[in-house]
């Protein structure tokens, strides 16, 4: 079928370009983890982190990238093996998971209650993504967001650009659980009320994301796109292309009718 009955979309990475307050939060969450951090990032840290952006699974590891970067490990031993990497810190140096995690939060919550405007200044939307938006809201697809961002967040940032979207239909941070969780959830809610079947697509820019939906029996026939233009790696984008289920699609193609999606 050429045209889904439900698309889900994931938020950061495919609909919002979120990488500068992601490393303006990486590097206060850095200078209060350690005291030797400088007050200023040094020329190019923010670039670097930027191209380290697609090994980062848990926001906890922001602060850790931002600290292999100021260690000197190069840009492709961290691409390479960023979990070893994060262990090796989490070992040598005692750090806890749970502590940087409230580091992280914590700047963003009080930045947040200080001066939200300029926190969700530093997102952007990705170039023709909010009117393709508009455009299959308006049509007969239910469309979901399904991201790790917190749901109210989301609605002010689509709220910004334009975008009128169901509040309903946002599903955030807070569910706490995995996505191809939520995606089945949403299905079979929609398949109840249709009493039928329901064409399932589902775009996300975590290869490791699709993989884990690609895994689910019950959703071998949800068609997976890998966005290429969010925060992945030329090997993850690779991968996708060699796929037999995996569809790699460019921001030209998502923002054209669904038809020339699946080509």
């Amino acid at each position: 079928m050429t045209t889904p009955t439900l698309l889900a979309l994931d938020f950061d990475g495919v609909l919002c370009d979120g990488l500068i307050e992601y490393f303006e939060t990486a590097w206060r969450a850095y200078q209060r983890l350690w005291a030797d951090a400088p007050s200023q990032p040094p020329a190019g840290l923010a670039d670097a982190f930027y191209r380290m952006r697609p090994v980062v699974e848990t926001g906890w590891e922001m602060p850790l990238v931002v600290h292999a970067l100021m260690q000197g490990v190069p840009e492709a031993g961290i691409l390479l093996d960023w979990g070893a990497i994060v262990q090796s810190y989490v070992q040598a140096e005692n750090l806890v998971p749970a502590a940087l995690s409230a580091a992280v939060d914590g700047v963003r919550d009080e930045w947040i209650a200080a001066d939200v405007e300029s926190w969700l200044a530093l997102h952007r939307p990705y170039p023709g993504v909010s009117d393709r938006l508009v455009q299959v809201l308006a049509s007969s697809t239910t469309v979901y967001i399904i991201s790790t961002k917190e749901s109210r967040f989301i609605m002010q940032l689509l709220q910004q650009q334009g975008v009128n979207f169901p509040a309903s239909q946002i599903i955030g941070k807070e569910t706490k659980q995995p996505k191809a969780k939520t995606l089945r959830e949403i299905r079979q809610k929609l398949e109840a009320e249709q009493a039928q079947p329901i064409a399932t697509w589902f775009v996300e820019d975590r290869f490791k994301t699709l993989q884990a939906i690609e895994a689910q029996p019950d959703l071998n026939d949800v068609e997976l796109f890998l966005a290429d233009w969010g925060y992945n790696t030329l090997e993850e984008r690779s991968l996708a292309e060699s796929s037999d289920r995996v569809h790699l699609i460019t921001l030209q193609d998502f923002a054209q009718d669904f038809a020339h999606w699946l080509t």
